[in-house]
């Protein structure tokens, strides 16, 4: 077999995936990735100033461009950048949480492409933790893995053991940990494929082939009683998969899927598929195909926002800006509300309200009714914003090309 190809391993590291507390947003969307947190207190009004009263704990300087998000644990707050000729240099940094110093900064250089559409970047996908370590992916393919004292604990080219990976619009999934393995999504249009890698040494423990076409969409990580699950949906099909073997467990395809907003996990343990339509899905036993339980085109997703299960109810942003509010059980809307937009980022909640941000920076926060929904605030920090904003340590974390923002009480 094949050696791997530019793989450092220092020392025989072991890390094993904690679970991650409430006050923690490990990956994409958070620690469950349900785009939900159990946080209270959470500010509802701010504005970049000088004021104190204004709820901005601190703001931090980036050093290149990057639509990651921000993950937080252990008191630290993880994120990627990128700069230099063709965005080629790498970045992972490491804040405070509680003050926003710098802790640390690392780079390496880009092995692979870094053609891509103008609005996205080299940092692109959202790393994640388990409070052990940080795992970054870029959309050079490059994935690599530091202590939370920025040691490096291994370095992984996927370009380097799979040449033809190419996708010259620019990679953007996100790689998520499920059951102690990092599972790392690489949709595009040479060798496709999703991955699940050791901890350990960066090295593969299993890899399944995937249809050969460009894909934006972050799996999500269903766990029951009975099992743990990775779900990924390209255009054609919805599967998924154990994470300890990569074996499929079940699969759906009806109707053109997304490639870009992502499947969720509801509150009840449903499955929400975007594409034409929504659909909430009940998986049954291995190898069952799952039934249906609702659909909706009224609750289909705008092109990018992930829809959002939260309180009993269901959050969808469409493309003309429309909040939909639709029943968890029926998929029936309960209310609607107009907000500003566009929107590249997706709707997050905690403590009865969602943030939304747009692209030009504004974050509005609505109130969960049951019969309507409410802005309380409007409000901007002047910062073009498409990622999706994390929630921890009793604040809002926004990230622009320029900025990392923590909106909240100071510490």
């Amino acid at each position: 077999m094949k050696t791997l190809m530019r793989t450092l391993t220092l020392g025989c590291f072991f890390l094993a995936c904690g679970s991650a507390s409430a006050g923690e947003w490990t990956q994409f969307r958070g620690a469950a990735g349900t785009g939900a947190s159990a946080e209270s207190n959470l500010p509802v009004k701010w504005a970049l100033s000088k004021d104190k009263n204004q709820s901005i704990r601190w703001s931090a300087d980036l050093p290149g461009r990057g639509l990651s998000g921000v993950v937080v644990a252990g008191g630290k707050a993880y994120v990627t950048a990128c700069d230099g000729p063709d965005q080629r240099r790498l970045m992972v940094l490491c804040f405070d949480a509680a003050t926003g110093k710098k802790l640390w900064q690392r780079s390496i250089l880009s092995t692979g492409g870094t053609n891509c559409h103008p609005k996205t970047s080299m940092a692109a996908p959202t790393p994640v933790t388990d409070g052990k370590a940080v795992y970054a992916l870029f959309a050079t393919a490059d994935l690599v893995a530091y202590d939370t004292d920025g040691n490096l604990l291994w370095y992984r080219s996927l370009t380097g053991d799979y040449p033809t990976i190419t996708n010259q619009v620019g990679m953007a999934s996100s790689p998520v940990l499920a059951a102690g393995v990092l599972v790392v999504p690489m949709d595009n249009s040479g060798e496709s494929f999703l991955a699940g890698i050791d901890l350990k040494t960066g090295q593969n423990k299993w890899k399944v082939e995937r249809p050969r076409e460009v894909n934006w969409v972050t799996p999500v990580v269903r766990t029951t009683d009975a099992s743990t699950e990775v779900i990924f949906q390209g255009e054609g099909e919805l599967v998924a998969y154990d994470p300890a073997t990569g074996k499929r467990s079940w699969a759906y395809g009806e109707g053109k899927l997304s490639t870009i907003s992502s499947p969720s996990v509801g509150e009840n343990g449903d499955v929400l598929m975007p594409g034409a339509e929504l659909i909430a899905l009940k998986p049954g036993a291995t190898g069952e195909t799952p039934s249906i339980v609702w659909k909706s085109s009224r609750l289909r997703p705008g092109t990018y926002p992930t829809t959002l299960a939260y309180m009993g109810k269901i959050f969808s942003i469409n493309g003309a800006g429309i909040l939909h509010c639709a029943d968890a059980k029926t998929g029936k809307v309960l209310w609607d509300l107009r907000l500003k937009g566009p929107f590249s980022a997706s709707p997050v909640a905690g403590d009865g309200r969602l943030y939304i941000v747009n692209e030009k920076g504004l974050t509005q926060v609505v109130k969960i009714g049951d019969k309507e929904g409410v802005i309380e605030a409007n409000n901007d920090v002047g910062e073009e914003i498409l990622a999706t904003p994390a929630i921890a340590d009793g604040a809002i974390f926004l990230r622009s090309d320029k900025k990392l923002i923590c909106v909240g009480g100071k510490k």
